[in-house]
């Protein structure tokens, strides 16, 4: 095969370029192999690592792995991780601890918000090698904790908004003024601690940060009040109402019913609301209500005679009177009066009865004293209460067995000593002639006529001589008629005795004075002079033995206000003597 020799020309300089090309391509593909193993040795030397340089809060952690640069931040952070922050809540000044808070540094986040990684990016790569800023830590946030401690503090800076209100009382309508109050905005202070937290971190000082208030405003506001007191208050209380249940009436004042009615918060408005409870028992004091009529009577009101005022006996349903009450109060005057359907029982005793009957004043009045005995003061408050408040029209007659009853522990008696076949016995209901004799005194002074008493057997010294009685039941009694053209109220109260002290009983009598008394006591006669008693009984009590004797007791009448002696009675009383009781 023939060569042509520009042909051969040609082809070897082909040749040796493909030579100088190989070279090139390895000599390339080393300065990549070795690139490329530079890049991975910075890659494997950067990965997991805070960049060069950084820094957080001033501590530094730059080329520290994760744990080193976590472990390295929480010690560099120590003392101003948990200090104090200075708030201002409600312009009052406190300190609070960031973990009682809720507030933390979360170390972790923090180094990897560094930016700790592993990445091939040559961007990362260069910042790692060539970074370097300072960096604010990341704050964890407990919420459970913070809302408890928002709670509490709330609890603590909270001015609760005041309600308006409206009441009605005896003296008028009485109202309330509103007011707004303040409360913590738990979310914004939330936002300012964690704020407040964070910028401490670094150590540097820091103002006291205010946590923010916002405004409570009441349900009931100002123009509530007024709505309430315009609408119903000052009508309900502008003039009285009147219930008719046929020919009855109960007429109620403002000033009566005011304590029945409320002004409640309903939806942002006051609404009146009827207390039933308190109106029927209003009701109850003008008419009775369980169909049977209450005489009027006589009684002491702070120590002074008032007519207790009759009631008719009325049957109703107190629904019609409930249903009706509140729309009824606001009626113009004149047209505030409603029919009830209701029977009526009348009264045999009025109001005008009790009146005309003139118990005024205190007529007479008489005090015993005795010693103590814990039976005495039992039984003789037991029958003082009995009697107390006993009203005696004319021509009626006073009965002590018929008003006190049996002497029983049913009837509120204890045993105590008594005076029987002229010697001390024990039995139920001793001490009660202490309430006998005190009652009979003030009869006696009062002028009353005297239809039964019974002196003791024998003279106690305690007692008026010749004025005294005893009771036993149910033979002996004490009685006397009220024989004036007035009423007789009887009244009784008890000062019980001591171990120290004697006790004492005050019974008076309450009429309009019709007679001025004076009383005339003899001198003592016929005496008498006691035996001796030797007994061996299981209920013997041993006694020292004084004589008896007679006396006389004249009662004179005098007209109130005449000193001409109108008529004299004489009271005669034979006093046996006290044996002397010998006990074997």
């Amino acid at each position: 095969m023939s060569v042509d020799k520009d042909t051969a020309i040609w082809r070897e300089p082909e040749q040796h370029e493909k030579e100088g090309g190989r070279a090139v391509l390895f000599v390339l593909l080393g300065l990549v192999a070795l690139l490329g193993g530079g890049y991975a040795a910075a890659y494997f030397s950067a990965s997991d690592r805070v960049p060069r340089g950084t820094s957080v809060e001033g501590v530094e952690i730059g080329g520290m792995n994760r744990e080193e640069a976590a472990a390295a931040l929480e010690e560099g952070l120590a003392e101003t991780s948990d200090a104090a922050l200075a708030v201002v809540a409600d312009g009052g000044s406190r300190t609070i601890v960031p973990s009682a808070a809720g507030l933390s540094v979360d170390y972790a986040a923090s180094v990897a918000e560094a930016g700790a990684q592993r990445s091939w990016s040559p961007v990362w790569l260069w910042d790692y090698y060539n970074g370097g800023d300072d960096l604010e830590a990341v704050v964890a946030v407990d919420d459970e904790v913070q809302a408890g401690f928002l709670s509490e503090l709330a609890a603590e800076v909270r001015t609760p908004a005041v309600e308006g209100a409206v009441r009605l009382t005896p003296n008028g309508v009485r109202t309330k003024d509103a007011a707004d109050g303040r409360d913590l905005d738990a979310a914004a202070a939330a936002a300012e601690l964690e704020a407040a937290y964070a910028a401490a971190l670094d150590g540097s000082e820091q103002d006291a940060s205010e946590l923010p208030m916002v405004r409570m405003r009441p349900d009931i506001d100002v123009t509530d009040v007024e709505a309430a007191v315009q609408d119903f208050a000052n009508p309900a209380m502008s003039a009285p109402v009147n219930l008719r249940f046929g020919s009855a009436s109960a007429r109620l004042a403002p000033r009566e019913y005011a304590r029945a009615i409320k002004l409640v918060p309903e939806g942002g408005v006051l609404v009146p609301q009827l207390d039933t409870a308190k109106l029927d028992e209003l009701l109850s004091g003008k008419v009775a209500g369980d169909g049977a009529p209450v005489d009027a009577t006589v009684q002491l009101v702070n120590g002074t005679p008032q007519v207790i005022p009759a009631k008719p006996g009325v049957t109703y349903d107190p629904e019609a009177v409930h249903s009706t009450f509140l729309e009824l109060v606001v009626k113009p005057q004149g047209e505030r009066d409603t029919e009830v359907p209701a029977t009526v029982a009348k009264p045999e005793f009025t109001t005008k009865d009790a009146r005309a009957l003139g118990v005024t004043e205190q007529v007479s009045t008489f005090t015993t004293y005795f010693p103590h005995a814990d039976y005495r003061n039992t039984n003789i408050g037991r029958a003082a209460e009995l009697i107390n408040g006993t009203l005696l029209k004319p021509g009626e007659t006073f009965s002590l067995n018929g008003i006190v009853g049996e002497r029983t522990r049913e009837n509120g008696f204890t045993e105590g000593f008594i005076i029987s076949d002229g010697i001390f016995k024990e039995d139920l209901g001793g001490g009660v002639s202490q309430v006998a004799t005190t009652t009979f005194n003030a009869a006696f002074f009062a002028g009353l006529e005297d239809v039964e008493h019974k002196p003791h057997s024998f003279y106690i010294d305690r007692y008026p001589v010749g004025r005294e009685a005893t009771v036993a039941w149910p033979t002996v009694d004490l009685k006397f008629t009220n024989d004036t053209p007035y009423g007789v109220l009887v009244s009784a109260s008890l000062q019980p005795s001591t171990v120290s002290s004697s006790g004492a009983l005050t019974v008076s009598m309450w009429s309009t004075d019709y007679w001025d008394i004076t009383a005339l006591t003899g001198e003592r006669y016929n005496f008498t002079s006691p035996e001796t008693r030797t007994l061996d009984t299981d209920d013997c009590y041993p006694n020292e033995g004084y004589g008896g004797f007679d006396i006389d007791v004249t009662r004179v009448f005098r007209r109130a206000d005449e000193s001409t002696v109108d008529h004299r009675e004489v009271m005669h009383t034979r006093y046996t003597p006290s044996d002397t009781v010998i006990c074997q």
